[in-house]
C-alpha cells in the first residue's frame, strides 16, 4: 500500500486536527509536512472553510495537491487557482434557512458563496469571523447570490442542540445537515460531504492508484475517513469519529497529530 511514497496523498481537516487550539500551525507539524513533501508525498487539506479563510495559512505551509473546501462543496486547484469541482445546495435551502432564522432569531448565520455572507451576527459568529480572518459581507438572505455552497449556523452548544432537535423534528428534505463543531451546524447539498468530494477527486485527479490517508476529528470528517484507504483521527476526536477510524492516535491536535501521521506513513514505506 505504501510502496511508492510519491503515490501517497495525505489529506487533513484543519480545525481540531491540523490546527491546534490557538490556530497557529505547530513547528512539529510543519517540519513533518516538509519532510513528507520533499520525499515526494502529496499533502493537502479538506476543510469547511472558504478559500479566504484558508489562504491565510499558506505563509506557514504549502499544499501540493488540490484542496477540498466548504465541507465538500468545492475542490480547488491551488496551482491554477481555479475550482475544478463545485456543488451547491438546492433552492429549497433558502426556505429552510429562513424557517430556522424565523424560529431562532438570535442564531448566528452565514451563507457561503464566493463571499462569506453574514446574515445574523451573534457572539459565536463574531468569534468565527475573527478566527477565520475573513472579510464578511453583511447582507440578508434575499440579497445573496443563488450559488450557495453551504449555510452555517453559529451559537452556543446548548442553543445548537435545540436547533438540531428542531431540524430533526421538521424532517426537511433535499439537503443534508451536519454538526461540524460544537458551535456550528450546517446545511449542505444532499449526499455531499468531504467524503463524496474525495471520491470525486480520485477520478478528477487520476489518483485511483494512490494510497489516500485522511485525518479528521469531527462529524463532518466521518465520510472522508470512510472513503480514504486509511482513516485516522487525533486523540481529541469525538467518539463517532474514533468509531470509524482505522487508526486513533495517542496525540491530539495540540500534540503534533499530523507529524504523528507522517511518522506512521514513513514507518510503512518499503
Amino acid at each position: 500500500m505504501f510502496e511508492d511514497i510519491s503515490k501517497v496523498l495525505l489529506i487533513t481537516d484543519m480545525d481540531g486536527t491540523f490546527l491546534p487550539t490557538d490556530k497557529i500551525p505547530s513547528k512539529g507539524n510543519l517540519d513533518a509536512i516538509k519532510r513528507f513533501q520533499n520525499a515526494g508525498g502529496k499533502f493537502t487539506i479538506a476543510t469547511g472553510r472558504a478559500h479566504q479563510a484558508t489562504s491565510q495559512y499558506f505563509e506557514y505551509f504549502n499544499v501540493n495537491f488540490p484542496m477540498i473546501m466548504f465541507n465538500g462543496g468545492m475542490i480547488f486547484d491551488i496551482e491554477s487557482e481555479k475550482s475544478i469541482f463545485d456543488i451547491y445546495v438546492p433552492r429549497i435551502a433558502k426556505e429552510i434557512t429562513v424557517d430556522i432564522l424565523n424560529n431562532f432569531p438570535d442564531i448566528g448565520c452565514e451563507i457561503l458563496t464566493d463571499k462569506v455572507n453574514v446574515i445574523n451576527l451573534n457572539d459565536t459568529e463574531k468569534n468565527h469571523i475573527k478566527i477565520c480572518k475573513v472579510i464578511p459581507n453583511f447582507t440578508d438572505v434575499d440579497n445573496v447570490d443563488n450559488k450557495w455552497y453551504k449555510v452555517l449556523f453559529a451559537d452556543t452548544k446548548e442553543n445548537l442542540d435545540i436547533v438540531e432537535e428542531y431540524v430533526n423534528q421538521q424532517n426537511f428534505s433535499g439537503v443534508d445537515f451536519v454538526r461540524s463543531d460544537i458551535n456550528y451546524f450546517e446545511i449542505l447539498p444532499q449526499e455531499n460531504s468531504k467524503g463524496s468530494a474525495l471520491r470525486a477527486m480520485r477520478k478528477l485527479c487520476s489518483i485511483e492508484d494512490y494510497t489516500i490517508v485522511a485525518v479528521g476529528d469531527y462529524n463532518n470528517d466521518i465520510e472522508m475517513l470512510k472513503e480514504a484507504d486509511i482513516g485516522v483521527c487525533p486523540a481529541n476526536a469525538v467518539e463517532a469519529v474514533k468509531n470509524v477510524a482505522d487508526l486513533v492516535l495517542t496525540e491530539s491536535c495540540d500534540e503534533n497529530a499530523i507529524a504523528a501521521v507522517i511518522d506512521y506513513i514513513f514507518s510503512k514505506v518499503n
